[in-house]
């Protein structure tokens, strides 16, 4: 078997071997000049340099290296100095190269990272920033309009309260959301699984929807008639809010006389896929891969006619795979919409 030398002993067997081959030709030399020459001298003489010299080299190109390596390793913060051992370094310079090219690359990757979530938190900022700053300047808007003596007309005064109450109800509905996903992505809302039926919870959401949809002539239905009840297990309030957010979507995009049908469906043995479809105005494919961003709104025009947080899918998501599940969408521009959730099943039976 061949046997591989780490390039720093190749290099001192090599120095070594050249610096006995000099010193025994000038103690020959020497010797033979000055008529004492002996070969049993200069045959004792070469091993002990060799080895002589082969230790001092070895030991010196050591701890080069080490000084450098951990020079780098200091500089660039990568190792504290109690973790740097001093252990001999037979390191050659090629595989240290690599070493530190790939922390380098590690280093780019990392930077590239924080780079991307400083741009998010400067996005996530300027979002809440618009988000808060429409209703508060409505509301001042109304009050000081009041406070000018509009307020002394009572139909001005009526009309004016009423609309400055829904721009701080606005306000609360955006801060709840607020708070609704910095605990969600914190992993600070604990999620409470128990068995309930799907299909009432999802008959309890078109309930709470009617007046909404009727207002656009939209019906909520089921695809088929349920006659069984479907068990699940999940946060029940939480998937109620999935529910919501995706039904209320629906109805904001839905064109008027408009159908938004759920479906549940069995995907697997122990999982059911629940399916929210309508024949809205669809979303074009270059918004669907962000649609579960926070405040990422498909109309960009940045009027918001349509309310909202702009966080609802978001915190559909983080509900979704806080239970573990899985959600998709499909979409096609003038025909409609499908999202999609999964969550586990569970038995008909109560045990």
């Amino acid at each position: 078997m061949a046997i591989t030398l780490k390039k720093s002993y190749r290099f001192a067997l090599r120095s070594s071997f050249y610096i006995t081959i000099i010193l025994a030709l000038t103690l020959g030399l020497l010797s033979w000049a000055l008529g004492q020459f002996s070969w049993v001298l200069v045959v004792t003489f070469t091993p002990l340099v060799f080895i002589g010299a082969f230790i001092i080299i070895q030991s010196r190109v050591e701890r080069f290296i080490y000084r450098r390596v951990k020079k780098i390793y200091d500089d660039v913060s990568l190792l504290e100095s109690s973790s740097f051992s001093s252990k001999p370094i037979t390191t050659d310079m090629r595989t240290l190269t690599e070493e530190i090219e790939k922390f380098a690359k590690d280093k780019k990757v990392e930077i590239d990272t924080l780079k991307i979530r400083e741009e998010y938190r400067k996005d996530f900022l300027g979002n809440v920033s618009h988000e808060l700053k429409t209703p508060l300047f409505t509301v001042q808007g109304y009050i000081l309009t009041l406070l000018d003596g509009a307020m002394k007309d009572k139909k001005i005064l009526d009309k004016y309260l009423k609309r400055a109450n829904k721009g701080v109800e606005r306000l609360i509905y955006i801060v709840k959301d607020l708070d609704m996903i910095t605990k969600l992505e914190a992993g600070n809302l604990n999620v409470e699984k128990g068995r309930f039926d799907i299909i009432e919870l999802i008959k309890s959401v078109f309930e709470l929807l009617e007046m909404k949809a009727s207002k656009k002539f939209i019906t909520l239905t089921f695809d088929m008639e349920y006659k069984e009840p479907i068990f699940v297990m999940g946060d029940q309030e939480k998937i109620q809010q999935v529910l919501t957010n995706l039904l209320v979507n629906s109805i904001k995009y839905g064109h008027e006389n408009g159908t938004t049908e759920v479906s549940v469906e069995n995907l697997i043995k122990n999982k059911v896929i629940i399916r929210v479809t309508d024949n809205g105005e669809g979303i074009p494919k270059v918004h669907i891969p962000r649609l579960f961003e926070r405040f990422y709104r498909v109309d960009q025009s940045g009027s918001r006619k349509e309310g909202g947080s702009g966080l609802g899918l978001a915190i559909v998501k983080h509900i979704i795979e806080a239970h573990g599940e899985k959600i998709y969408v499909e979409s096609e521009v003038d025909v409609g919409s499908e999202f999609s959730f999964t969550l586990e099943k569970a038995s008909n039976n109560v045990a």
